[in-house]
Order: C-alpha cells, then structure tokens, then sequence
C-alpha cells in the first residue's frame, strides 16, 4: 500500500466506533451478561471509558442494564438488526416453507447452515416442540466449519486450499469416539461426500446423534448452504435412514430450483 493511500484509509478509522463495537462482540453465549469491570478487563480499557461507551449504546437500545445487578447484556436493537440480516439471506426465504414440511414429514429436526466468517452459521431451524429432546444449537449461532454434518457438506465443495486453510484455523477436535481427527481422513470424507451428493455423520460430532445433510446450490450451481436432519442414533436403522437422506437430498434439490438451480453444476464444483 502507498503511504497516501494508508493515509487515506486512516483518514476514515474510527477509534470510538472500534471500542463500541469491541464492547458488542465482548457478549456471548458464555458471558451474556458483564459488568463494567469484567468489560474493562476484557477490552483492556479504562473503566470510565467502558461506561461511557455502554450508556451510548444503551440509549440507542444495543445494550440493557439489569437495574439490580448493573449487568450489561446486549438489547432489543441487534434483535431488530439481527432478523433484518437473516431475512435478507434469499436461501433462508426460499428454504422456509421447505424446511417446515420435512420437520413434518419425517418428525426430525431440521437445520439450515451456511458458512460465514470461516464458521458454520445456522440460519433457519424446525423442530418438533413435543420432542423431549431438544438440540442445543439455535438460529443464529456459529460452530467451527466442520461441525456436525452441515459443516462437512459444505466443506466437501470448497478448493482443496480453503479446506486446508479452515483445518489449520479450526483444527479437528475428538468429542466421540468415532470422531475423525486425521486430516487426510477427514478429505477422504469429504470427497465422498461431495461423490455421492449427501454426507452422513455418524455420531462424528456428538455421542448417540447422527445427522444427514444435502447441498443447495443457487442459480449458477454453486453450493451456498447445507440442509441438515439431526436425529437420535438409536431410532433409525439402515431403511429408515435412507429414507431420511431420499427426503433430504429430494427437499435440498426443490430448494435449489427455487434459488434458480437449472441442474447444471458450477464448473468449479
């Protein structure tokens, strides 16, 4: 970069919106709710400062104060933000009606993932309310890019370097005993995955879960997110699970033409 094009750039920095963002992206689902001390720590900021950042953006509804405790926890607002995002995903738009359907149809639970940010983002999901299990993974939240059984389909149709890049960011981690950890066995997988059009995880990720997943491809054959059936280990055997892949490769397919998928592949994929 030119020194006056360094410049130029720096020109445009905002120091007090960096801080305030930093104060945002301090909240997550293991610290839901800080103080302005545990905030100053984490940011490494002068207290005065992380309390003046905190009552701007509460009084513009980012963040909520608990009047007991004084606990800050994120607002109403990224909420509101936060549904304008998902809803301008056009996959999410397409999917919904689809994802209802087969929630219905096969009693499972239903997930749509795409990858954002090197993770795994979901961004839609159908369960049954009178199931007594219920999976932890919620819209909205993110999991490393080889979670589960979305986050291999949509790594089986990356470049081989991307998929290398990811395994070093987000190296793989044993959470069962049959969990993959090599990594040329993990590519193995993949390359299945991506021959034989659907991925199934075989309690990979979480002990007693098995999940199956379909790629959705948009209007130029590239594939843009993973639909995914979690279900209990124990309640399918083989008949039952090939139905499962038969209706979520079906169901992936009637998404895809609706994002204008013709059938013709994208020639990097």
């Amino acid at each position: 970069m030119k020194p006056a094009d360094h410049e130029q750039k720096d020109a445009f920095y905002n120091r007090s919106l960096e801080r305030a963002l930093q104060v945002l992206i301090a909240f997550n689902e293991e610290r839901g709710a800080l103080g302005v001390a545990q905030l100053s720590e984490i940011l490494n900021l002068p207290r005065v400062t992380v309390s003046r950042l905190c009552s701007t953006l509460m009084k513009y509804g980012f963040l909520r104060q608990d009047p007991d405790s004084r606990h800050y926890s994120l607002g109403s607002r990224l909420f509101e933000l936060g549904n304008v995002f998902f809803n301008s995903f056009s996959v999410r738009k397409v999917a919904a009606p689809f994802l209802t359907q087969l929630q219905m149809k096969l009693g499972k639970t239903i997930f749509l993932g795409v990858l954002e940010n090197d993770e795994l983002l979901y961004l839609d999901k159908r369960e049954d309310p009178r199931n007594p299990i219920s999976f932890t993974s919620k819209v909205g939240s993110s999991r490393p890019p080889h979670w589960g059984m979305c986050g291999p389909m949509l790594m089986a149709y990356l470049p081989e370097s991307e998929v290398q890049r990811l395994l070093q960011r987000k190296p793989l981690t044993a959470g069962t005993k049959k969990s993959i950890t090599d990594t040329q066995e993990f590519k193995e997988w993949l390359r299945r995955i991506r021959e034989q059009g659907f991925a199934v995880d075989a309690e990979t990720t979480l002990e007693g879960i098995t999940g199956v997943a379909a790629p959705i491809r948009d209007f130029a054959g590239k594939v843009v997110a993973s639909l995914g059936v979690a279900l209990i280990a124990s309640s399918a055997d083989p008949k039952d699970l090939k139905q499962i892949v038969k209706e979520t490769t079906k169901t992936a397919l009637a998404i895809s033409r609706g994002m204008g998928y013709t059938g013709k592949r994208d020639s990097r994929q």
